[in-house]
């Protein structure tokens, strides 16, 4: 998954730097021989021939006011994009750190182990370190609900019509419109935000109705 988002990161910055280089570096009255360039052979062209210079390339991006603001957008959601990187690989080295101090477990034996195995490890250094200060000890379906906890409030928002996914438009009937974008707004208001934690108390409330 970290190599993957690595690529993502470097895929993001070829696919802009290459796209800019083409729309305001390359000469292509040259390229498609629309203009002839001093060459002792006239009838050969070169793609460095119809490469503009530094100086020209970047005036020409300069310039650009569309370029800029793509480049400044792009750069923003780059930085975002590492962020959540570097936030990612955090997550992912206290993930190793509790499988290999808390569980016991090995990255290298932690490919052979079972699920249940796992949440037999759970259960049992609850019993010693109390790792879920809500409960004394822990069952396989507290360890499903903790996991599946967003999920949970979400659907049961849904089924108590608390959010807005259902609608009647005219002539069509109740239809739901539920984007991915929206469940994205969604969760970064309920989970993510600064008022996460009176919107999750409110979600407990009403999944226990």
């Amino acid at each position: 998954m970290l190599l993957g988002e690595v690529f993502e990161l470097v895929q993001l910055l070829f696919v802009v730097g290459f796209t800019v280089f083409l729309a305001n570096c390359v000469d292509y009255d040259i390229l498609f021989a629309n203009k002839f360039v001093n060459h002792t052979d006239s009838s050969k062209v070169t793609l460095p021939d119809a490469f503009l210079p530094v100086d020209v390339c970047s005036a020409s991006i300069r310039d650009n006011v569309a370029v800029m603001f793509v480049l400044m957008i792009s750069g923003v959601f780059w930085l975002h994009r590492l962020i959540k990187f570097i936030y990612n690989v955090c997550c992912y080295w206290e993930i190793r750190s509790f499988y290999t101090n808390a569980l016991k477990m090995s990255m290298a034996e932690l490919p052979y182990f079972t699920w249940q195995e796992v949440q037999a490890r759970i259960v049992e250094i609850q019993k010693e370190h109390q790792i879920c200060i809500h409960k004394k000890e822990l069952t396989e379906l507290d360890i499903y609900h903790r996991i599946l906890r967003f999920k949970n409030y979400m659907v049961a928002m849904v089924n108590k019509s608390l959010l807005p996914v259902r609608f009647r438009p005219p002539l069509l009937g109740e239809s739901v419109f539920y984007t991915r974008g929206l469940k994205y707004n969604f969760e970064l208001i309920f989970f993510w935000g600064p008022g996460w934690c009176v919107c999750v108390c409110v979600c407990v409330c009403v999944c226990a109705c």
